[in-house]
């Protein structure tokens, strides 16, 4: 996939989608899906445009952590076979424009030929390209509209925002279902204060994410480490138990004693076990590690059984 400020003058004309693709989810998928389907009927280049930072970010001066970070969601769309990938730093001016300013500006360059978009999905200031305006704009300049129905999960449509909802409540196993995935950060291990190995569960502390992370507690995960992946316990949270000042995520790598110092890492969320919470003393802090660790241990093998 190349990533691309404006898409080389090769000639060829082009299917299109447009979104934030933050998380890269389902709906994400059958947007792309479509796409290419598009692009495999009638031979044409496929491009993605996104966004970034979000526009809900800009306009409310908030910070709000992505789903996936920029590495992630470029990876993840190459993995779907996109082609072409324009990133478009979200502005003020940008968010200005017209649907119409804004086809001129940055699609009309690309030959596009098909313009696939979300069931809710608006372009342009005050939201005013939806899909009827759109499929207006494509009669006077020559281009297709192609709408996609959205994608239900427990009978309502799936979202970044209710994935953003659902994980910060701690429930990954929905978050799992709407994102095709699990949900993951992905940061360098970094040196802890040793507290882990005292108990007997030596830890691999990641540096801060730089994604949305569930609420603190205690989570059945794995941990991927250059394409190996191992069953794993997550904490995250101030160590209450210890009187620890910063929030950290410490992770627990099940059956394996591996060095992984220095090292990048991405660790994946399948279901919360427990809130964090203090103990009277370090001995009741690690049976409650134990009984932590075997529930950990057996959704991972349910996780592994389903081929996921």
């Amino acid at each position: 996939m190349h990533t691309i400020p404006v898409r080389p003058a090769n000639g060829r004309k082009c299917a299109v989608t447009i979104g934030n693709f933050d998380g890269v989810h389902r709906g994400h998928q059958l947007l792309v899906g479509t796409t290419l389907g598009f692009c495999k009927e009638y031979d044409l280049d496929s491009v993605v445009v996104t966004f970034s930072p979000h526009p809900r970010a800009l306009f409310s001066g908030k910070h709000m952590p992505p789903l996936a970070d920029l590495q992630t969601r470029r990876r993840l769309l190459g993995s779907l076979g996109v082609e072409f990938l324009m990133e478009l730093n979200f502005t003020r001016e940008i968010a200005a424009l017209s649907p119409e300013e804004f086809y001129l500006g940055y699609l009309a360059p690309l030959k596009m030929e098909i313009l696939v978009v979300g069931y809710d999905f608006c372009l342009g200031k005050g939201r005013s390209g939806d899909f009827a305006a759109l499929s207006r704009l494509g009669e006077k300049y020559g281009f297709a509209v192609h709408q996609v129905p959205p994608l239900l999960f427990e009978e309502a449509p799936i979202s970044s925002t209710r994935i953003r909802k659902t994980i910060e409540e701690g429930d990954m196993v929905a978050a799992r279902h709407m994102l095709g995935r699990p949900h993951t950060l992905q940061g360098m291990v970094i040196h802890g204060d040793g507290r882990g190995s005292g108990l007997g569960f030596p830890t691999a502390n990641l540096e801060p994410a730089e994604v949305l992370l569930p609420p603190d507690g205690v989570y059945a995960t794995r941990v991927v480490h250059r394409g190996q992946s191992y069953p794993a316990v997550t904490n995250i949270g101030f160590k209450p138990t210890f009187e620890g000042k910063g929030r950290t995520i410490e992770s627990f790598l099940l059956d394996c004693d591996i060095n992984l110092y220095a090292e990048r890492v991405e660790v994946q969320f399948l279901q919360r076990l427990r809130a964090e919470k203090r103990f009277a003393s370090p001995k009741e802090l690690v049976a409650q590690i134990d009984l932590d660790v075997a529930e950990g241990r057996r959704i991972n093998h349910d996780f592994e059984r389903e081929g996921r």
